[in-house]
């Protein structure tokens, strides 16, 4: 199972390269998600960095007939076309692609998070602020969450 957790502030050197984390790197398994990583555009403009046999998974989990054929068409297209293979140098520093960087509106000053399966690259501003507009669900869900495991616990006592 991949559980990628933490945040990790960095800064993009001149040549648009940031080190990712080898707290975060050593949450991967090489052996069952790859040595290798896919730079993707995902979810809500933000650049995503998932192990490469994961995200060959997502890439093929559209089925056919599980969506309309022009929305399958248009995942397929979108989904391969702003995706990147990469590999992360010796000393663990992704280059990041300037087109995706600018899509993703990527500034110097990012923080990396590790987000289950994933890790996302955001600008530390934005990703602050999100922290600020997102902390009150966030605090809700998890006392309802640890509440459902402990009823579990007493339910199996």
């Amino acid at each position: 199972m991949l559980l990628l957790t933490g945040e990790y502030q960095h800064i993009v050197d001149a040549k648009s390269r940031v080190l990712i984390s080898n707290k975060l790197r050593s949450q991967i398994d090489s052996e069952e998600h790859g040595s290798n990583f896919y730079l993707v555009l995902g979810a809500n403009g933000i650049l995503c960095l998932y192990p490469e046999k994961y995200f060959e998974q997502i890439a093929l989990a559209v089925a056919p007939g599980s969506v309309a054929p022009d929305e399958a068409v248009a995942f397929e297209r979108i989904s391969f076309a702003l995706a990147s293979k990469i590999e992360l140098d010796s000393q663990g520093r992704l280059l990041l692609n300037e087109k995706l960087r600018k899509r993703a509106g990527l500034k110097n000053h990012i923080t990396l998070v590790g987000v289950r399966d994933h890790i996302e690259l955001w600008n530390s501003e934005d990703w602050e602020q999100y922290l600020a507009d997102h902390m009150p669900q966030y605090q809700k869900q998890i006392l309802q969450a640890r509440q459902a495991v402990l009823q579990k616990e007493n339910l199996e006592l």
